[in-house]
């Protein structure tokens, strides 16, 4: 059965509502970002769905600062051993001293960290972040240059970032789109929803009815990659609107 989708923007959060042949309504937080889920019931209108949401801010808020909290608490020490993700795939970190630069090499399984003895974690982590950046700058462009003539825009600027709340945004009069550096270590194909996702907003500004319009024809199954980028919510309430 297919459902339909909408976006809204509630006290500056970006909001994807999911309408489901369901008795209550659930709001689910997902990591890394915070990202706010509303899974509704059908008979529910837009207006309804945003007052739900805006009872329940300081619930969401909470999450979100949870989030924030278990990043920090969870900060790569860089040793072997460590998990890592990149382009979507797991990888066991191995930990080589050798003299000179800070360099990655991916063989197999195996995500091999060449560092000097004396390297800190933070030089370590600062390392790694320029090298997720390296490969995003070598993807981005071939994907605008995919996307520009089906969605009929051209990107005149864009850049590699971390951000806090989202995984890209635009500018829509400068046409300058800004991708999160966390897309490294994500599955390409959520990196190619995230670059689709922005061009579009620079046909439509807001998380429209047509802004979905256009997603479908543009990419049909963007709902599956958005759902792979924000996987397992952080937690779902559900609750009654009557």
């Amino acid at each position: 059965m297919s459902t339909a989708s909408a976006y809204l923007t509630v006290a500056g959060i970006d909001v994807d509502v999911i309408y489901k042949n369901i008795k209550n309504l659930h709001i689910a937080v997902y990591p890394p970002l915070g990202r706010v889920r509303v899974a509704a019931p059908e008979r529910l209108d837009d207006d309804a769905i945003r007052m739900a949401v805006v009872q329940r801010l300081p619930w969401i808020k909470r999450q979100r600062q949870q989030l924030r909290n278990a990043v920090r608490q969870t900060e790569r020490e860089m040793v072997t051993g460590e998990s890592h993700y990149v382009w979507g795939q797991r990888y066991r970190l191995k930990v080589v001293n050798e003299p000179g630069r800070i360099r990655f090499n991916v063989n197999g399984k195996r995500l091999t960290l060449c560092a000097p003895v004396e390297s800190t974690p933070e030089t370590r982590r600062k390392a790694m972040d320029e090298w997720h950046r390296a490969a995003l700058k070598h993807e981005v462009p071939e994907l605008i240059a995919k996307w520009q003539p089906l969605i009929g825009r051209e990107v005149a600027k864009w850049t590699v970032r971390r951000m806090k709340t989202k995984w890209g945004s635009c500018n829509r009069e400068s046409a300058h789109v800004w991708f999160n550096l966390e897309l490294g270590k994500k599955h390409p194909n959520c990196l190619e929803y995230i670059v689709v996702h922005e061009m579009t907003h620079l046909l439509e500004r807001n998380h429209n009815e047509r802004f979905t319009e256009l997603m479908d024809g543009f990419l049909p199954d963007w709902r599956a990659r958005r759902d792979d980028l924000n996987q397992a919510p952080l937690r779902d309430e559900s609750w009654s609107l009557e």
